[in-house]
């Protein structure tokens, strides 16, 4: 066998992917990948077609095609097995067969290739060994890795040994100021000497906590005072040298702020609250949220068959009311871990009331059995040939679904913000949230609003918690958990400040982020049944989950 190309090309022709394992141009693989979706025969199960040059042998892949370009007097057999093998290599290190994940992962599917085939003839090697070729696991690697894991931490102890023995002459310093402020410790010649002249500020100005009180009978010295009154003054500055005290803060991992400065808490402040204590001690933002796609969200215990239901949300809301735009994208995957439980059938639940209906659209699995998707349709999902089984031991993607609409009763958290600009240069800002997908339970939801530059705001009422996000001058609101049961404050929720400002304008977007537990399609699993065992009813556990990829009111 000569296999002369192997490739991934859409149903159009158009090439995603391409290997040439012998010498031919780029022309002409395009030219011939996109002849090769008009060779194929309508209804046929064939999956070879040949040219007066060359044979395609093919498989669909979702909405690829993966194929291997040969000679006509390369052995099909053997070529069909390799082209079995190429299909493998792809499923087994892409998430989804979609053109996206393909050229993603292009750099480690094209060396996969080579594996399978070198100079157009194919290697006695299987899924296994390539997978093992690729990681490329090195002992030398590993062991430089562990010399430079120990001497990071040798450095880090040596860090924190100065760091202790910094602090015991700072703390000695501070114990030879305290004893000389007695009467005993003024001299006749040159006036008085209060705790050892200026020597004893100069540890003190390089840190920025409080200075410790001395506990004394008698009132304090006025060296003391001065102390005092040097640290307060420059811990109230505002402004950009404040910004880039904030990110010494952040770097040093915020231990040294006090705790009783930390904002979020509803505690009224003499002062407003700077923003380097404030970024220290940030509860969350918006990126952070949506870059753990569980969060909070309860674990399932994994049964012998295992789904996952995953629903990503794109959403565009009108500060006036209104959707701009929304996009839901969902898939559901099975795993299944018993060999006996392979040869089942999946019956859907009905949508609940809050479900998108008949606007979502449905895609199956090649293998699975079609439904049309329509609301009033009992969905069941289940292999084409009742006598095979699902795959053991690895998870498949067996349903995929999309909805795109504008339909403002399928928004599953309504945002209203309202800037009022004050007579006063200030504007007094109240922003409140409402549940409106019942379903659905709210984990870790982070609303930030941004703020005029320079300006912080003084929070007078608000649910959960709030801090200051430094990067982006936002304000963030975190509310734990958002849900409908019988506790009708964690549905709702409001919060109200004021801030330097007149410029509605400045408050928008608004950014919203959260994980949910459930479905805003409406899909779970009502019952599975196992066929090879009379339709027995088996246990089954499912993880839903929603995570957001955009969420801003304009």
């Amino acid at each position: 066998m000569v296999v002369l190309a192997a490739s991934i090309c859409t149903k159009g022709g158009k090439p995603v992917l391409s290997r040439q394992f012998r010498d031919m141009t780029r022309a002409r693989i395009e030219s011939l990948l996109a002849s090769f979706p008009k060779l194929i025969p309508p209804n046929t199960q064939h999956t070879s077609v040949e040219t007066a040059d060359v044979r395609f042998v093919y498989q669909p892949l979702e909405d690829l095609y993966i194929l291997l370009i040969t000679n006509k007097s390369s052995n099909i057999l053997q070529d069909i097995d390799t082209l079995h093998l190429f299909a493998r290599v792809v499923s087994d290190m892409c998430r989804s067969a979609e053109e996206r994940d393909i050229q993603k992962h292009a750099f480690e599917l094209l060396g996969a290739f080579d594996e399978v085939v070198s100079m157009g003839y194919r290697e006695s090697v299987g899924l296994v060994q390539v997978r093992s070729v690729l990681e490329m696991e090195s002992h030398e690697e590993k062991i430089q890795e562990i010399i430079a894991r120990n001497k990071e931490a040798e450095a880090k102890e040596e860090l924190k040994r100065r760091a202790k023995q910094l602090e015991m002459q700072r703390r000695e310093q501070q114990r030879r100021a305290a004893s000389g402020l007695g009467p005993s410790s003024s001299s006749g010649q040159g006036g008085t000497s209060y705790g050892g002249g200026s020597s004893g500020y100069a540890p003190i100005s390089q840190r920025f906590d409080a200075p410790e009180r001395t506990t004394a009978s008698s009132s304090p010295a006025p060296s003391a005072l001065r102390q005092a009154t040097f640290k307060s003054g420059g811990g109230m500055k505002l402004g950009s040298k404040k910004t880039k005290q904030a990110e010494l803060l952040d770097a040093l991992g915020g231990e040294l702020a006090s705790e009783p400065l930390l904002a979020g808490h509803g505690e009224e402040m003499s002062a407003p609250p700077t923003p380097a204590i404030q970024a220290s001690h940030s509860t969350a933002s918006v990126k952070g949220a949506s870059a753990n796609v569980r969060g909070s969200i309860p674990e399932v215990e994994a049964e012998s068959i295992n789904i996952i239901i995953r629903e990503t949300l794109s959403l565009s809301l009108l500060r006036d009311g209104g959707v701009q735009s929304m996009e839901l994208k969902g898939d559901m995957n099975l795993n299944i871990t018993d060999p006996s439980l392979g040869r089942i059938r999946l019956f859907l639940s009905p949508p609940s009331p809050n479900a998108l209906g008949n606007g979502v659209q449905y895609k199956q699995h090649p293998n699975v059995a079609k439904f049309s998707g329509a609301a009033n349709e009992k969905k069941v999902i289940a292999l084409k040939d009742s006598s095979k089984s699902f795959p053991i031991g690895q998870s498949l993607a067996v349903l995929k679904w999309r909805y795109v609409g504008t339909d403002e009763s399928n928004v599953p958290l309504s945002i209203n913000c309202w800037p009022t600009p004050g007579n006063d240069g200030t504007c007094e800002v109240s922003i409140e949230y409402e549940l409106e997908h019942e379903s659905l339970t709210l984990y870790d939801v982070v609303i930030s609003i941004p703020l005029p530059a320079g300006s912080y705001p003084t929070v007078s009422s608000h649910s959960g918690s709030w801090s200051l996000n430094p990067t982006e001058h936002a304000l963030d609101w975190t509310i734990p958990q958002i849900c409908s049961d019988e506790d009708e404050d964690t549905k709702s929720g409001s919060m109200m400040f004021t801030v330097g400002g007149d410029d509605a304008e400045v408050f928008f977007p608004v950014n919203v982020a959260f994980v949910a537990e459930g479905s805003m399609a409406g899909v779970d699993v009502a019952q599975v049944v196992n066929l090879a065992e009379e339709e027995r009813e088996e246990e089954v556990s499912v993880d839903r989950i929603v995570s957001v990829e955009e969420f801003v009111v304009v």
